[in-house]
């Protein structure tokens, strides 16, 4: 499908035309170009903005593991990667679906706009509400089978602590998904370059913050039997509420009645990141693990997340559910085609897949700045950081293409069904590497110690 853009501009003194000039872009690929430095441009800010803000959160996150309430009750580290990937399960696929509802020119009318803004709302409450309890039931089945005991006043804490962060991170962040989707509307710049990077960004801190501070209220408060309880049980009755909001929708029926899937397989994938996490975070040889964790897992969310949104918005511009454009036709695509043809989709993931060493060395000099000595800072660690940033990216970059072709082909919307998956798929992976990295290199350097001890023992008396 060729497209052709038409600019015209009219010159006038006073009332009389004078001249004009008229011009013409024609793209082949069946979208109007954006150039390598325009997606640059447009993506790096954000994608910076973002790390500073997860930096922050493993800051937070690194701080609050010695609080009492994190202490006594384990299952709350457990916790953190679910509902921290509550971005990647509802704000950010609200992000998507909000930046393809506005380059395809669904909320230019004020009152539709009105209608998918509050039925969006409204979904992502029911969402964080029903995602918030499950979490927090994954974390204390987790913590069962490795501890094989239950406190019920600790379950009842950690249920009211996912509900209510999810209601609250999930009213706040999506807040200002919309504010942002419609400011970049009307600024012209394109919402999937920004709105994905900025939900993630501001989703980790607000999130583990809110974490932080309501599970300490509970812990302060837990001599009063009823409070927690009385929490589940009144997000749980406005539930109803809101799915009466999100009916207005139809849209958002389907979602209501077929999206559940991902998000709560998504938040599963997750929980064995926090698993993982909360096996090695309080271990000497994993020391830093608190502070990298929500960097590494939200670097990749972040670049996975904006190439889904392009994608989706892509074949939501040019094609029909279940019909694949020509070039798109292959489920498994030759990997060098995702990421070295000259189609706008694989020139934004080339652009993705070298923002990830530089990005990650900017936040790890800045980690070290705020940390000193008590972050890890041999250079075979950060040598096996860029690369498992790398082979982290690079591998959600080639899923992303694979699952949104899927997903297409049998006519579901990649906006509600990819972005899950990806983002809680990318949060294991980035946990699962960087404790493989702690652990790699705490081993070459008991191996380079023992091989000292030897060469001293071995030596002339």
């Amino acid at each position: 499908m060729v497209v052709t853009q038409l600019n015209l501009e009219f010159c006038f003194r006073g009332k009389k035309l004078r001249g004009f000039s008229c011009e013409l872009t024609r793209s082949p690929h069946g979208v109007l170009p954006e150039s390598f430095f325009t997606i640059m441009c447009q993506v790096v800010v954000p994608i910076l903005l973002s790390g500073l803000c997860m930096m922050a959160a493993g800051l937070v996150m690194n701080t609050v593991q010695h609080w009492p309430v994190f202490v006594e009750v384990k299952d709350l580290l457990t916790l953190v990667p679910p509902l921290v990937g509550l971005k990647g399960n509802l704000e950010m696929t609200l992000a998507s679906r909000l930046s393809t509802a506005a380059n395809t020119g669904q909320i230019d009318d004020p009152q539709e706009q009105h209608r998918v803004i509050s039925s969006n709302l409204a979904l992502i409450q029911v969402q964080a509400t029903v995602v918030g309890l499950l979490a927090a039931v994954a974390a204390l089945l987790l913590g069962v089978v490795s501890r094989e005991e239950v406190d019920v006043a600790k379950v009842e804490l950690l249920c009211a602590s996912s509900v209510l962060t999810a209601f609250l991170a999930a009213f706040a962040l999506g807040v200002l998904m919309i504010c942002i989707v419609i400011g970049a509307r009307k600024l012209g710049v394109n919402p999937d370059n920004i709105a994905t990077p900025i939900a993630a960004s501001l989703g980790d801190l607000i999130t583990l913050s809110i974490l932080a501070l309501v599970s300490s209220f509970f812990y302060r408060h837990k001599d009063n039997r009823y409070l927690t309880p009385l929490v589940c049980l009144g997000f749980a009755a406005l539930t109803p509420v809101w799915v009466l909001i999100a009916k207005q929708s139809p849209p958002i029926v389907k979602i209501l009645k077929f999206g559940w899937f991902p998000i709560i397989l998504a938040m599963v994938i997750s929980s064995f990141g926090g698993l993982i996490l909360s096996k090695t975070v309080s271990k000497q040889q994993y020391k830093g693990m608190a502070v990298f964790t929500p960097i590494i897992c939200g670097v990749g969310g972040n670049l996975v997340a904006i190439q889904t949104s392009r994608i989706s918005t892509y074949l939501h511009m040019w094609s029909a559910p279940g019909v694949l454009p020509l070039q798109m036709k292959k489920f498994w695509p030759n990997p060098c085609s995702t990421f070295c043809t000259s189609e706008i989709n694989s020139m934004s993931a080339r652009v993705l897949l070298l923002l990830v060493v530089p990005g990650h060395l900017i936040f790890f000099y800045i980690i070290y700045l705020v940390q000193g000595q008590s972050v890890i800072n041999s250079q075979t660690f950060v040598v096996l950081y860029l690369l498992a940033g790398l082979i982290q990216v690079t591998i959600l970059l080639y899923l992303a293409e694979v699952m949104v072709r899927l997903t297409w082909h049998q006519a579901m919307d990649p906006d509600n069904h990819c972005i899950p998956y990806l983002t809680g798929l990318g949060d294991l992976l980035g946990t699962s590497l960087l404790a493989l990295c702690f652990f790699t290199d705490w081993l070459l350097k008991s191996k380079a110690e023992l091989g000292d001890i030897s060469e001293l023992a071995s030596g002339p008396p």
